[in-house]
């Protein structure tokens, strides 16, 4: 039987890590649909045409070395707001949430789009400021020369094209549990992640 996780938040809020954990602790499939999008940006940057690009996706494009990336991370956000790209890769999406034995999808639209009859619905946020000082230390930590005043205002570029597009944009479902983790450790996030999806089962 297929029980379906969906946890959406803007971007270094947590979701990823989160996400990770909450399939691992249930034993089930995990997918971050935001590296559908960076593979498609990666391709955009190549000069592919990005919906070319979307609906060539293989599995060995999905290679997180090559697409974790700060240039590759702004592609995916521009072509993010494209609604044939989104078009593309909506039947990927979808057959992957209700696989056998169920699986946690993390993205934007997850809850709201891809899959609205998910059984658990999250949506995991943090402040901007809290957000940048994460990616700031992340980007920083890998060797990356970049001031924390450049990076908050990526995030605040990022939320705007993620909240303001058209096409799906970023926002809670209505029946979604939000976890705020802008005073939370991961080990408290994770918790309450899996206490929300434990009320839905």
């Amino acid at each position: 039987m297929a029980f379906t996780i969906a946890i959406d938040g803007p971007a270094a809020a947590g979701k990823g890590t989160i996400s990770r954990r909450v399939a691992a602790h249930f034993g089930l499939a995990h997918l971050d649909t935001g590296l559908l999008y960076r593979a498609v940006g990666r391709r955009l940057l190549e000069g592919t045409d990005p919906e070319e690009a979307a609906r060539a996706l293989r599995a060995d494009d999905l290679d997180e070395t090559l697409l974790r990336t700060d240039a590759v991370a702004q592609a995916a956000s521009r072509v993010a707001v494209i609604p044939e790209v989104r078009a593309a890769l909506l039947d990927f999406q979808r057959a992957f949430a209700r696989r056998d034995g169920g699986a946690v999808l993390d993205g934007r639209d997850i809850g709201t789009v891809i899959c609205p009859e998910a059984e658990a619905k999250l949506f995991v946020t943090a402040s901007a400021e809290v957000r940048a000082e994460r990616r700031w230390k992340e980007l920083t930590g890998r060797g990356f020369e970049v001031s924390p005043e450049e990076v908050l205002a990526d995030v605040r570029e990022r939320d705007a094209r993620d909240m303001d597009r058209a096409e799906a944009p970023l926002r809670p479902a209505e029946d979604a549990v939000v976890i705020d983790t802008s005073e939370m450790d991961i080990e408290a996030a994770v918790a309450a992640a899996i206490a929300a999806v434990e009320a839905r089962r």
